[in-house]
This record gives structure tokens, C-alpha cells and sequence, in this order.
């Protein structure tokens, strides 16, 4: 899995960038959709992919679904992702097992 970034944003800045409101993030990271950094403190903090993944959080809204519906649809692209990944390393030339 790749390194997280470490989280910079505090909620408010996350959710302008997102265009959503600060409520939302809060019922998202309950969900479990998004899990952003935590201070000492419990001040959440959300880093560049956080706030891609709200985006794309609003999309899937907009396009008419629903939580549930918004979690299958995010755990496939990621799963795509690494398929993806894994077919780019296999094809890779001098990769184990590719025909020279």
C-alpha cells in the first residue's frame, strides 16, 4: 500500500475544497468513506487525498447514489487501482516470469 501523506487541512479548509459542508465530512468519516489524521487533540486533519476522495464522494451523489452505494463504488475503484498496478508491474520489462 502506498504512504500516506500526512494530513493538513483542518475540517473547515477540507470541506471548502471538497464544496461540502463541515457536517458531511463528519457523517462520511463515521461512515468510514473518508479517515482522516487526528491531533493529540482529536482536531481532524485531511491531506490531498482526502479531499479527492470528498470530491468523488460528491459526484457519486450526484449522480444519484447512496452511502452504501458510494462505499461499494470506492472500494472497487481502489481494488481496480491495484489490479491495475500489479498488471503494470507484471508487463514491466525484465519483470519475473515476462518473456524476454
Amino acid at each position: 500500500m502506498a504512504r500516506r501523506e500526512a494530513g493538513v487541512f483542518a475540517i473547515s479548509v477540507a470541506a471548502r475544497m471538497a464544496s461540502m459542508e463541515i457536517q458531511n465530512l463528519r457523517v462520511y468519516e463515521r461512515r468510514g468513506l473518508v479517515q482522516p489524521d487526528r491531533t493529540a487533540g482529536g482536531t481532524r486533519l485531511y491531506n490531498q487525498d482526502d479531499v479527492d476522495r470528498l470530491i468523488r464522494i460528491g459526484e457519486l451523489l450526484a449522480e444519484g447514489l447512496n452511502i452504501a452505494g458510494i462505499a461499494r463504488v470506492l472500494a472497487l475503484e481502489h481494488r481496480l487501482d491495484r489490479l491495475q498496478a500489479e498488471n503494470r508491474r507484471l508487463r514491466a520489462p525484465g519483470s519475473p516470469g515476462r518473456d524476454a
